[in-house]
């Protein structure tokens, strides 16, 4: 509820040792009943926190969060980031098992697990969040089910393909009941873990990294690679994925010929096909972020006119330049509550949202784009991709955790 002193934005208080810096608490905001001043201070301090953490949400209608969704959006087709009847209508889909959409607002998902007898309109539906023994070309010991997890998939929340489906603005998340309790440890287990990095975490966190982060931890070599660099994602791209399996990071799938032949998924044409920048700019800090969904991208085009075309020499190079910024001290891991309300900066979603156990469940609705013009500019300016009506900014990875759904 607004408070007597009106709005307050307080950046997240991180522990001592951890190099994180974005993320901020808003107080004295209700997002049912937004001023035109409330929006204005809200989308000024999501560009510059990149995530905003909102409680005492509980109220808010599907309505109102759609609502203030498209606003940092307005001249977006009034959809959700997957198109409302895409993800549900292609079962072959990877997303498919994951999402149910309120029937009387289509833009806004339901996603948990465990049995749900009625929730705005939907009734007795079963949801099913993945675990990562689904999708991980290895898995963690059962015995370490309950104690340990990992990250499920780094994502855009992005369809990734079709020009009326651009990358969203904005992602906003709503905690309508969650898990309590115990907390885990997210094992990364992949082959840059030497030391053997892991990573404390709350029951059912989403996991944030900053895109910015990422750009500013590459060497001026890479940084000028990214600049100059077009990602090429596959058509369908979670159809395309649906058979291939994850590295143990979830940062990006392993190369063994899984995925699906391109003849083979749902009617496509080459010019829906989507080529974006490997680097976005944030429209108020102006700041860089390296901003690549891992598990969708087929090819690279870079600043000299070469398209790299070899799966799994494209899937090496962005792991290597991605990897450094999901280290332990640079993940931020939302410990959520209910009535938590939580937008994001995302023309990256990476897929979805968060791990819910029984009788848990989360709407989220987004925006998307609509692409009316491209225009390229010379490779040699970073900020050379334009879209018209298409605001390009930076920024977080989403990221579940995948833990298997037990109960004791």
């Amino acid at each position: 509820m607004p408070s007597a002193t009106g709005p307050v934005v307080q950046p997240l208080a991180h522990p001592e040792d951890s190099k994180l810096n974005f993320g901020a608490v808003v107080t004295g905001i209700d997002v049912e009943n937004l001023t035109d001043s409330d929006f204005t201070l809200l989308h000024t301090a999501l560009f510059t926190h990149q995530v905003l953490i909102l409680k005492n949400q509980s109220h808010v209608t599907p309505h109102a969060q759609y609502l203030l969704t498209h606003r940092f959006d307005p001249l977006a087709a009034p959809s959700y980031g997957h198109g409302n009847a895409t993800v549900s209508a292609t079962k072959s889909s990877i997303l498919h098992p994951d999402l149910k959409t309120i029937p009387h607002q289509p833009q806004v998902q339901v996603i948990g697990n465990g049995f749900v007898p009625s929730y705005e309109g939907l009734t007795n539906i079963t949801l099913r969040h993945p675990h990562h023994r689904t999708f991980h070309n290895t898995a963690i010991p059962r015995e370490k089910d309950l104690s340990h997890t990992r990250f499920y998939r780094w994502h855009i929340d992005a369809a990734l393909y079709g020009l009326h489906l651009a990358p969203p603005v904005v992602t906003t998340l709503l905690a309508v009941r969650v898990p309590k309790g115990r907390r885990q440890t997210c094992l990364y287990d992949d082959e840059d873990s030497l030391s053997g990095d892991e990573l404390d975490v709350p029951l059912g966190t989403t996991a944030f990294a900053s895109g910015e982060t990422m750009y500013a931890l590459l060497s001026d070599e890479d940084k000028a690679f990214a600049r100059s660099t077009r990602v090429e994602y596959a058509p369908h791209p979670y159809v395309w994925m649906s058979s291939a399996r994850s590295r143990a990071d979830g940062l990006g799938l392993v190369s063994q010929g899984q995925e699906a032949p391109l003849g083979e998924l749902p009617s496509w044409e080459q010019v829906e096909v989507q080529v974006l920048p490997m680097c976005w700019k944030n429209p108020v800090t102006k700041r860089l972020a390296l901003q690549v969904h891992p598990s969708a991208v087929r090819r690279l085009h870079l600043g000299d006119g070469t398209v790299v075309e070899d799966l799994e020499e494209v899937r090496r190079v962005v792991h290597r330049l991605q990897r450094p910024g999901i280290r332990p001290g640079l993940v931020y891991a939302h410990d959520w509550e209910e009535g938590i309300w939580c937008p994001c900066v995302t023309s990256r979603r990476i897929d979805t949202l968060r791990e819910l156990f029984f009788q848990l469940f989360q709407p989220r609705s987004e925006t998307i784009q609509k692409i009316r013009e491209r225009f390229y500019q010379s490779p040699q300016d970073f900020d050379f991709v334009r879209v018209a009506n298409l605001l390009i900014c930076s920024i977080s990875l989403l990221k579940r955790y995948g833990s298997e759904i037990q109960f004791t």
